[in-house]
């Protein structure tokens, strides 16, 4: 049995949704029930209650039109699924009177197919493409609520709001993006409430599955083919470089360690890739190429003291946050030019001795890590391409001054006492 199921094997279902519908009577009615709504159910009665829906099911339904609905359905990467989708469901939905309802992010429904017999039913309920289908239009369902919720829902006849759907039973979950994490729509199959099977869950979950491996599948695909078209410029390319597709996943990577994402690249906009350090990304047909600015190229970065320091790059299309401490270290290389500090003088600035080399040296991978190579070593100082600015202070933060005295540590504070 699911752990989303709204009833258990066996149970005697026409007597299930008789005790059902009576509880939803009495609750909406302000009484006491001899059954209690399932913890599910209550939250989502209480949200519905204070919108003032129609619970004898005279609420509104207002489908989009049909170039609405089309041009959602372009927009949606279900477009690609779609077809496995039903493919779960059709061998099926006949014999067993089921609908298949797929939505998006919004709740809209996009697609529906399954049992013609279902499908008629389904139209006089509102149940029908370019509905919305959410708490706040058709109250408590299990599409609404597991967009709501965002889990697995499925309901049974009373358990629905409005009593023109209690002869339904609904079996939802939400479906994601295997690529970037974002919700993608809801996978519904409903029907006759008295035809629910326990399976039905396991049906659902499985289809999910399936079209979230689809999904990924075509991913890889994508990035294969990003390799083939861009196979040219990376054999004429010679020191480390990595190729990206549009959302920054790397298809391939030659001289770096290797990565599966990277930031989303932008054009004419400076990215800290770890291993490459700042990087000016190149656009390519279908696909972005990533590496190291020439050793003549200047990257312009501008530090910005506060409580919460942070790094520009350019005109301040990329930025990073940036810890304290790390502030601390580029402040000190900053003022220390080209000589540069050693291991040791560093850690004396920083710590007040020179017993913390490890932690130095640690401090400044992390750096890297963070901002990419914008520190040489031996001696440490700011790398050749790197032209560092000091934002001295403006209204809604602290001058350099007042960085030292009140953020920085107090060993900083009296390695740079004399400067400032």
């Amino acid at each position: 049995m699911s752990t989303f199921s709204a009833i258990a094997p066996g149970i005697d279902l026409p007597r299930y949704a008789r005790d059902l519908m009576r509880m939803h009577d009495t609750v909406l009615g302000g009484g006491r029930p001899v059954l209690e709504p399932r913890a599910l159910v209550a939250r989502s009665w209480s949200r519905v209650l204070h919108s003032g829906l129609d619970p004898t099911g005279g609420n509104v339904r207002t489908p989009l039109p049909i170039d609405e609905i089309e041009r959602r359905r372009r927009a949606s990467r279900l477009t690609e699924v779609i077809g496995d989708l039903e493919q779960v469901v059709s061998p099926v939905a006949e014999s067993s009177q089921m609908l298949l309802v797929v939505t998006d992010a919004d709740g809209v429904i996009l697609w529906r197919s399954g049992s013609a017999r279902v499908r008629s039913r389904a139209d006089t309920l509102g149940f029908v493409e370019g509905v919305e289908w959410t708490e706040s239009t058709v109250g408590t369902n299990a599409i609404g609520t597991a967009l709501t919720e965002a889990a697995p829902v499925q309901l049974f006849s009373g358990e629905h709001f409005e009593q023109t759907q209690h002869p339904w039973y609904c079996t939802a979950a939400p479906i994601h993006d295997p690529i970037g994490g974002d919700l993608l729509g809801i996978v519904d199959v409903s029907g006759p409430a008295l035809t629910l099977h326990p399976a039905i869950g396991a049906l659902v979950d499985t289809a999910v599955r399936l079209a979230e491996a689809q999904l990924w599948r075509r991913h890889e695909q994508r990035l294969e083919r990003l390799r083939a078209d861009a196979a040219p410029v990376l054999a004429s390319t010679t020191g480390p470089v990595l190729l990206v597709d549009d959302d920054g996943w790397v298809a391939h990577a030659s001289g770096v360690a290797a990565t599966t994402r990277v930031g989303v690249p932008r054009a004419a906009r400076a990215q800290a890739v770890p291993g490459l350090g700042l990087c000016i990304p190149e656009r390519l047909t279908h696909g972005w190429l990533i590496r190291p600015q020439a050793s003549a190229s200047t990257i312009r970065m501008t530090l910005h003291l506060s409580a919460a320091p942070f790094v520009e790059v350019g005109d301040g299309s990329w930025r990073s946050a940036v810890t304290v401490r790390h502030a601390e270290i580029l402040l000190l290389l900053h003022r220390h030019g080209r000589d540069g500090m050693s291991v040791a003088e560093l850690g004396r600035a920083l710590f007040g001795d020179t017993e913390h080399a490890v932690t130095v040296r640690a401090e400044v991978s992390r750096l890297r890590r963070a901002l990419g190579s914008v520190v040489d070593g031996r001696p440490y100082r700011l790398a050749d391409a790197v032209d560092l600015t000091v934002v001295v202070g403006d209204a809604d933060g602290p001058s350099t001054c007042e960085f030292v005295r009140k953020v920085a540590s107090t060993h900083v504070r009296a390695h740079l006492a004399r400067e400032i």
